[in-house]
């Protein structure tokens, strides 16, 4: 068995990476995160083995560049403008990002676990494989990031 064609492969797991770096990054940083996913994807694809998972694969490595993200955003410089002048009225949050903004709150192996099973809806043995741990430990990430985030919705 040999590996399809890349454009194949990239077409048959963009939607589910880019939910996962949605989910995971949110959508601003997501497009940065999908492009970096599948740019390393590429390089290392001519030495991937024939009978490799491709999903959990491309999914470890989306997982990796949003721990990369998150990791970056806390060095990146925060623009400052000048005080305004009378009371600023900001706009209300996207209903979108009031759900996801909790869960991106979450540290990043709950997130990344939370994203793997509940987004992508891919089971534990699955999950434990793109992180790169047990499935009990995937369990467990599940459920105390599921648990935090049924606290902040509460």
């Amino acid at each position: 068995m040999s590996l399809p064609p890349f454009q194949r492969f990239l077409d048959t797991h963009r939607d589910e990476v880019h939910r996962f770096l949605v989910g995971s990054v949110g959508p601003d940083e997501a497009e940065d995160c999908f492009q970096e996913t599948f740019i390393a994807a590429l390089r290392a694809y001519p030495r991937l083995r024939p009978d490799s998972d491709l999903r959990a694969w491309v999914l470890t490595i989306a997982r990796r560049k949003a721990v990369d993200a998150h990791r970056a955003r806390g060095r990146r410089a925060v623009p400052v403008g000048d005080a305004p002048e009378g009371p600023s009225h900001a706009a209300p949050e996207p209903p979108d990002d009031a759900v996801w903004a909790p869960v991106r709150a979450l540290p990043a192996k709950q997130r990344a676990a939370v994203v793997l099973r509940v987004v992508c809806d891919m089971g534990y043995a699955d999950v434990a494989r793109v992180m790169e741990c047990s499935e009990e430990a995937a369990r467990q990430s599940v459920h105390e990031g599921l648990r935090k985030l049924r606290g902040v919705m509460a």
